[in-house]
């Protein structure tokens, strides 16, 4: 079974903690890890884009001229695709491109980028962190205390918000709650923090 030290927020070691095996402790797959971060990032497209096709362009009411007899090709409308100022054909339009992978595949990536973070010894696990008032000032100081001055994944217990006010305009440092966990903002990050009790709560939650 996987172990990690525990720190305090001070810097100073805690103990050791004990992590769930299944979710920290197993070979990282990282075809499907791949197949969730394609899947996280077609999901975060606004697939907004569109073009004006010829029935949304202005204009093009009238036959411009008579359909025998000029000598030029026959044409029904100037807002053709043909014509400067026509519609377009077979552009983009609003769509979603957003699809989910099951939910085994899913579990197994997210258990595979925390596995590897744990051999890469990556992730800090904290006893817990409190403040009395929104400080970033005090978050960088316990920052500096567990030496971590690389791209940050905090994650936190939902409740913490005097923590997460204070993380959460640290530059290079994302704070997420112990819910949204996700593939992409683990394997984004250099250096996972958790606090002790988030942990108990990813534990519960993908077990």
């Amino acid at each position: 079974m996987p172990k990690v030290t525990l720190f305090k927020q001070d810097g100073t070691q805690a103990g050791e903690v004990e992590l769930n095996e299944a979710i920290f402790g197993i070979e990282p797959n990282e075809a499907v890890v791949f197949e969730a971060v394609v899947m996280q990032r077609a999901s975060l497209r606004q697939g907004t884009h569109a073009v004006k096709n010829r029935s949304a362009v202005s204009g093009g009411g009238r036959k411009p001229w008579r359909q025998k007899g000029t000598g030029r090709a026959r044409q029904g409308s100037t807002r053709s695709p043909q014509w400067v100022g026509g519609g377009v054909v077979f552009g983009p339009t609003p769509r979603s491109y957003s699809y989910k992978l099951p939910k085994k595949m899913r579990r197994l990536a997210l258990h595979s980028v925390l596995s590897q973070k744990v051999l890469d010894e990556k992730m800090t696990v904290v006893e817990e962190l409190v403040f009395d008032a929104p400080k970033s000032k005090e978050f960088k100081n316990v920052l500096n205390n567990l030496n971590v001055d690389s791209k940050t994944l905090l994650i936190l217990e939902g409740a913490n918000e005097t923590a997460y006010l204070s993380a959460r305009n640290i530059p290079n440092v994302k704070v997420i709650d112990d819910l949204n966990v996700n593939v992409l903002d683990v394997i984004d990050a250099d250096r996972v923090l958790i606090t002790q009790a988030a942990l108990s709560t990813v534990e519960e939650a993908l077990a």
